[in-house]
């Protein structure tokens, strides 16, 4: 149970980073012009000089989602440090494992060998005997480095990159086998799957028939992937997180086009 809280932070990351390395490496705007120019008198036998015009900042193109992983490691790495980067993410497709880890969130299970992120450090915490088992609040620990990332990304900069970069985004869904649908649309969805997650507001109890864990409460058991993920991380990270969703959720249904 200890290995999915990555996505959390995943698409938040590469949308925050990917903005510095795309307009970092864009050409500088020049000031504009005054709204009103005066032109001296032109003396005679002098032929005019057209005004220069300002040029304007370009953006570069973006690769094809296959050659992505370049782009996707250098933002991260620049916005992380690159011994960060290195320490929570996996550096191939990292594009297509954000989408398919998004798109499967909702779902009944979610592929830990699909994240984007690596898998969190640390052993599951119970307390309690076996005929009262329930999640240690210590266990919420081992996912505050993550949180706290998440935590410090700008909403309006991630939108504002993920607006950028949604061509990447939008084909790795279609791959998924979508080629007609939305990962936009369906980003917004899982956002809203998330923040209707349970909060349980005591101790959550556990069996372990087997190796795994389970929850007791077969409500609780039958949540999603993400569902159960937002109860395991603990009621302050997961409010810290659902808080999170809603600022991008907001950014994501105002931004333009």
């Amino acid at each position: 149970m200890s290995k999915t809280i990555g996505y959390l932070i995943a698409f938040i990351l590469i949308g925050g980073a990917a903005i510095g390395y795309y307009f970092t490496q864009s050409d500088t705007a020049p000031p504009p012009l005054p709204a009103v120019a005066v032109v001296p008198p032109t003396p005679a036998n002098v032929a005019p000089v057209a005004p220069a015009v300002p040029k304007e900042a370009t953006v570069p193109a973006l690769p094809q989602l296959k050659d992505s992983d370049p782009l996707a490691s250098e933002a991260l790495s620049a916005l992380l440090g690159a011994d960060l980067f290195k320490k929570y993410f996996r550096l191939e497709e990292i594009v297509r494992h954000i989408v398919v880890t998004i798109d499967n969130l909702p779902r009944k299970t979610a592929a830990a060998r699909l994240f984007p992120t690596k898998p969190v450090g640390g052993k599951f915490i119970t307390d309690g005997d076996e005929e009262n088992l329930v999640i240690s609040a210590k266990n919420a620990a081992r996912y505050k480095p993550y949180v706290s990332i998440a935590e410090k990304v700008d909403a309006k900069t991630l939108v504002a990159a993920y607006t950028r970069l949604s061509p990447l985004f939008q084909s790795a869904y279609q791959e998924l086998g979508y080629p007609t649908s939305s990962f936009n649309d369906r980003l917004i969805t899982v956002i809203d799957h998330l923040l209707k997650a349970p909060e349980p507001k005591g101790p959550v109890r556990l069996v372990q028939p087997n190796v795994m864990f389970q929850y007791e409460d077969e409500a609780l058991e039958a949540q999603s992937a993400g569902g159960k993920i937002m109860m395991r991380i603990g009621r302050d990270n997961a409010a810290k997180i659902k808080a999170k969703l809603r600022e991008i959720r907001k950014e994501l249904v105002s931004k333009p086009g």
